[in-house]
């Protein structure tokens, strides 16, 4: 078969025709319609929307190698792939920055009148040539702020903007929006409720939107159909949530679109929490020709991305403390049986490398980590009800962390000092707030709702409580949920973590809730880790230490540090990596000191 193909300059569609038809053809049309239903077959041609062309161009070429096929392109084609090689990465690394009167007079020509701090300033003029780029800056330095400028400098009648990110982060955007723009008439367009909902919003053809993570991959055929006919700025926010790349559902639907936007735009503070091997699927999106890997991905995007760091923000360190704590003899003997059973476990199951089995060994370490935070949460646990004296210890024991912490918060709110406290672990964070309600506790975790800050029992109520309710001293956090798009520097500064992950993301992303701009100097906030001597949180600190310092070299931030202090006291997990599976194992041999 001999594809020619052409340009069609009025629907700005690409034209592919065959020579001949017949099965080959038949075939060819079957694969690049699964890809998008903006293809349609007439007059016994495919005509493809250009970006949809750019995007499928890859499995054309695969196609026709296979089948024996060849192409002609008309001159028009080719000027259109050439243009689209100068968006290409080669282009961007030879681009320099705009200049800072220019991004004044373009952003105020479209109604952004927020003033940029000099440091924003430099990121959006580094980012503005680009046609696609990465910011990651700390959190709170302004990273919705630039995307929003980075796409308003850009921006004309005809240009979409794309907005990807968690729920938590939507109302900061539609936030940033009024600040930035107050006299503009567009806001955003949420879209949810599922791909009918969102293919009726669609129809209105919204100027900006925003759409949750989990939403995309419901609706990812309907946002291909729209980034392949519009002009359409695309941004990632909290993009690290690709990590998983084309192994995960949402980032595969991601990764197919990534030809698609006219520019691209990704922003995270932690863009890779576990490994280096976190950048390329982020990259990928970006420039999605440039093959890369754990290798060079790290310099591969180092002129393309920009972040503003905590030293420059001038803010006062954090004060960690580590709290070591004993365990009773009793769950010290009990924790010695759990990690024996558990070792001859994970021996028996490390030999298979499939994904179910390392799901499998993830859970057996959690309840390692869960029953360290407090025995009382294996009390339902069938397995360990054999055992009369364990049996009596979760009935009546919650563990020398939860009493440290309960303590601790006690004497904080005599000082008149607020707290927050971090678990992982849903019942730890509803038991804390039960035994914590004389200090008024409240807590947030995956079931509380997203809201307005008036209506009551949202997480912008509870937060807005914490910040205004002087009986309200005690907040209750769980960083899957609360660990992004939350502000509590202004009513706290010390934080509690009765337990923490191997997620570094949550790690670093909860104690940026009180660790802002805003902190004036010597507003230095105060963070204490409770671990039990000699258990698994040791392996967990050594483990997001060293994936803090690996974060750290990867953006050349030596800022990124957690420096710890050790403090004695007389008191009595899930995204598990190979890395993290070695140091578990090695502690449950015996060899798993700090």
């Amino acid at each position: 078969m001999e594809l020619v193909i052409s340009y069609d300059p009025r629907e700005e569609a690409v034209v592919l025709t065959p020579e001949a038809d017949g099965e080959t053809w038949s075939g060819f049309v079957r694969i690049l319609s699964d890809y998008s239903g903006a293809i349609r077959q007439a007059g016994g041609a495919l005509r493809i929307p250009h970006r949809a062309f750019l995007a499928v161009r890859e499995e054309i070429a695969r196609y026709l190698r296979n089948h024996g096929g060849r192409v002609r392109l008309t001159p028009q084609v080719r000027a259109l792939l050439e243009a689209a090689n100068a968006k290409s990465y080669r282009s961007a690394c030879r681009a320099g920055s705009a200049e800072a009167a220019e991004v004044r007079r373009r952003l105020r020509a479209a109604g952004f009148t927020r003033e940029l701090t000099a440091q924003q300033m430099h990121n959006v003029c580094r980012l503005a040539p680009l046609p696609a780029g990465a910011t990651f800056s700390v959190p709170g330095a302004g990273k919705t702020t630039e995307a929003l400028a980075y796409f308003f400098y850009h921006a004309g009648p005809e240009d979409r903007l794309l907005v990807v990110g968690p729920l938590s982060a939507m109302g900061a955007w539609e936030t940033q929006l009024r600040d930035c723009c107050p006299d503009r008439p567009e806001r955003f367009v949420r879209l949810r409720g599922g791909e009918r909902a969102i293919g009726r919003l669609l129809q209105d053809d919204p100027r900006l939107m925003l759409i949750s993570y989990g939403q995309f991959a419901t609706a990812g055929r309907l946002l291909h159909d729209c980034l392949a006919r519009r002009r359409v700025v695309m941004v990632l926010d909290e993009s690290h949530r690709i990590k998983s790349g084309r192994a995960g559902v949402t980032p595969q639907e991601i990764l197919r679109v990534s030809h698609l936007p006219e520019r691209k735009l990704i922003l995270s503070g932690t863009p890779c929490p576990q490994s280096l091997a976190d950048l390329i699927p982020q990259f990928s999106f970006l420039y999605p020709d440039q093959p890369v890997d754990e290798e060079t991905v790290a310099d591969a995007f180092r002129p393309v991305y920009v972040r503003t760091t905590k030293a420059q923000l001038g803010l006062p360190p954090v004060e960690h403390r580590i709290i070591s704590l004993e365990m009773t003899p009793l769950q010290r003997e009990l924790y010695e049986s759990l990690r024996s059973e558990t070792r001859r476990q994970m021996l028996a199951m490390l030999s298979a490398a499939e994904r179910a089995t390392l799901r499998d060994l993830g859970k057996k370490i959690m309840k390692v980590l869960a029953f360290v935070s407090n025995p009382s949460l294996l009390a339902g646990d069938l397995a360990y009800l054999f055992d009369r004296r364990l049996g009596a210890l979760l009935a009546a024991d919650a563990g020398p962390k939860l009493r440290y912490a309960c303590r601790r918060a006690r004497e904080l709110a005599a000082e008149g000092q607020k707290v927050i406290i971090w678990s992982q672990f849903v019942k730890n964070v509803r038991l804390l707030t039960e035994r914590l309600q004389d200090l008024g506790a409240d807590c947030i975790d995956g079931s509380v709702p997203t809201g307005d800050e008036d209506e009551e029992d949202t997480r912008e109520w509870k937060i807005r409580q914490f910040h205004e309710n002087r009986e309200k001293m005690v907040l209750i956090l769980n960083p899957a949920a609360a660990a992004e798009s939350i502000s509590l520097h202004r009513a706290c500064r010390h934080a509690i973590y009765v337990d923490r992950s191997f997620n570094a993301a949550h790690y670093l992303q909860s104690e940026d809730r009180i660790h802002r701009l805003g902190l004036e100097p010597g507003q230095s906030p105060v963070v204490e880790l409770l671990e039990c001597r000699g258990t698994i949180d040791e392996v967990v600190d050594r483990r997001l230490r060293q994936k803090i310092r690996t974060m750290a070299e990867a953006l050349n931030d030596g800022s990124l540090q957690v420096e710890a202090i050790p403090y004695d006291t007389d008191a009595a997990a899930g995204d598990v990596d190979d890395e993290d599976l070695r140091a578990v194992l090695a502690h449950l041999l015996g060899d798993g000191g700090r």
